[in-house]
């Protein structure tokens, strides 16, 4: 395309920014920058779908930049949905101003509402912010949204995940001599698409070819196991662990993370919990000992994890399996950054077997279902000990099918049916179909009384024979 050969330099944008653009070291806009800067510099509402790092900020930093003179009153306001974002956000927006001289102020929860109060007194002319903290600085008086010309939302997606949209609207209203609307995220949810139809005019739809899902070269496990012994499969993985790995589990609820992190702890697992209920000081300190490696092990929902960035991250394992495919893959590109090994394991019950076929193949994946890994070696007990799981095991009909060393021609099915019933004094209806072959017989036994009858007939013998009973499956 002309304009990414051309570079920035062929917009003829101000000296300052341009200036600063180059101090960032910019050479050429990314793909949203290029569609979107040209229109929003001329006024134009835009709608963008790009993913954190693809240069978002740039693409509604520098319109706005430009529209924006040093007067110490709040000409935009930028919204973001954590606090992280909106500092990452303000400075880069303070280094691409170059020279200009706007003043940029972060307004977000979590601390001193009074200091960040005296800064916007001082005169402000661009807010990056959270939308609780600049409700809150608006209702006291600290914050006049009446001046706003351009109004931007910055990943609104997760600001609807995250309950913030109600809050969004709000200050939405407020801004009434807003002129222009910037709206950007990664995926766009029947609301957030209500809500540019209602508040924007004739909106520009940009999507950036950024978008496309880089699939992460790591290994993919799958492990076939019941709800009742996901955490003896998490044990044994983690046990595998060396020294320096870490490890990102992945839930679908904010009430699992707590569970998760709660049992692991009584096996003497340490483990850090991440959820959209947190505050926002929480979740910074437990983001920041994750990254520097003082925490091996973060449990954490996909809204909480989005845009964490840690390059040591080893294993990423999904205990709850993804709703969607393309989740997955964003989930397990967490891991093997920076050339570093690694590696990705799911959790699957008999139920879910379908999905992770769906996810394979929808992304052509190579994910391998496998056991649990073994102990290592030196290790003789497992850190979390393994149940019966009997539903899982069990079909439709609540039978599991038991094998059992007796073949056609060591009895009928009938003697072997009657044979069980009376050792294990059982009713009729508890043992249902008997296949039999030479050697073996498969025998279907109720999940109610199958955990008892197996006890009874380990310990003894039909016409002299043993029957060495084990589970084959569903």
């Amino acid at each position: 395309m002309v304009s990414s050969q051309l570079g920035f330099s062929s917009w003829d944008l101000e000296s300052s920014i341009a200036k600063g653009i180059l101090s960032c070291g910019w050479e050429s806009p990314t793909e949203i920058q290029r569609e979107s800067i040209p229109p929003a510099r001329k006024g134009q509402d835009i709608v963008g779908q790009a993913k954190t790092g693809s240069g978002k900020t740039g693409a509604f930093g520098i319109p706005i930049l430009e529209s924006c003179n040093p007067a110490g009153h709040p000409q935009a306001i930028i919204l973001c949905p954590t606090r992280e974002l909106a500092v990452q956000v303000a400075e880069e927006m303070d280094s691409l101003q170059g020279d200009k001289g706007l003043s940029i102020q972060t307004v977000y929860g979590g601390t001193d509402l009074e200091k960040q109060a005296k800064k916007l007194g001082k005169g402000c002319d661009i807010v990056v912010g959270t939308p609780g903290r600049v409700i809150d600085m608006t209702k006291r008086g600290h914050l006049g949204l009446e001046r706003i010309s351009i109004f931007c939302l910055d990943e609104a997606d997760r600001m609807l995940d995250m309950g913030f949209f109600p809050d969004v609207l709000w200050i939405l209203e407020k801004s009434s001599s807003r002129e222009q609307t910037l709206l950007f995220s990664a995926t766009f949810p029947e609301e957030v698409l209500d809500a540019a139809e209602e508040f924007m005019t004739d909106p520009i739809h940009i999507m950036s070819e950024d978008m496309e899902v880089e699939i992460p070269e790591i290994e993919q496990f799958a492990i076939h196991v019941g709800r009742m012994n996901k955490l003896w499969a998490l044990g044994r993985i983690i046990c595998n662990m060396d020294e320096g790995d870490q490890m990102l589990i992945f839930t679908n609820t904010k009430r699992m993370v707590e569970i998760l992190t709660e049992r692991l702890g009584k096996f003497r697992i340490r483990a850090i919990g991440l959820h959209g209920d947190l505050s926002q000081n929480k979740r910074e300190k437990i983001i920041d000992s994750f990254k520097q490696g003082r925490e091996e092990i973060l449990v954490a929902t996909d809204v909480a994890a989005r845009g964490l960035d840690v390059d040591g991250i080893t294993h990423v394992v999904n205990y709850d399996l993804p709703d969607d495919s393309e989740t997955y893959v964003h989930r397990i590109g967490r891991t093997g950054r920076m050339g570093r090994k690694g590696v990705a394991w799911s959790f699957v019950t008999r139920q879910e077997t379908s999905q992770v076929v769906k996810i394979s193949s929808t992304w052509n994946l190579s994910i391998d279902f496998t056991d649990a890994p073994d102990l290592p070696e030196g290790m003789d007990r497992d850190p979390i000990g393994k149940r019966e799981d009997w539903d899982e095991v069990s079909d439709i009909f609540g039978m599991v099918k038991v094998r059992v060393s007796v073949g056609r021609g060591d009895s009928s099915k009938r003697d072997l049916a009657d044979w069980i019933i009376q050792q294990a004094r059982v009713p009729d209806i508890a043992i249902g179909e008997i296949l039999q072959d030479e050697n073996d017989s498969d025998v279907e036994i109720h999940v109610d009384k199958v955990a008892y009858v197996m006890d009874v007939i380990k310990t003894r013998e039909f016409n002299g024979l043993s029957l060495s009973p084990q589970i084959v499956g569903p």
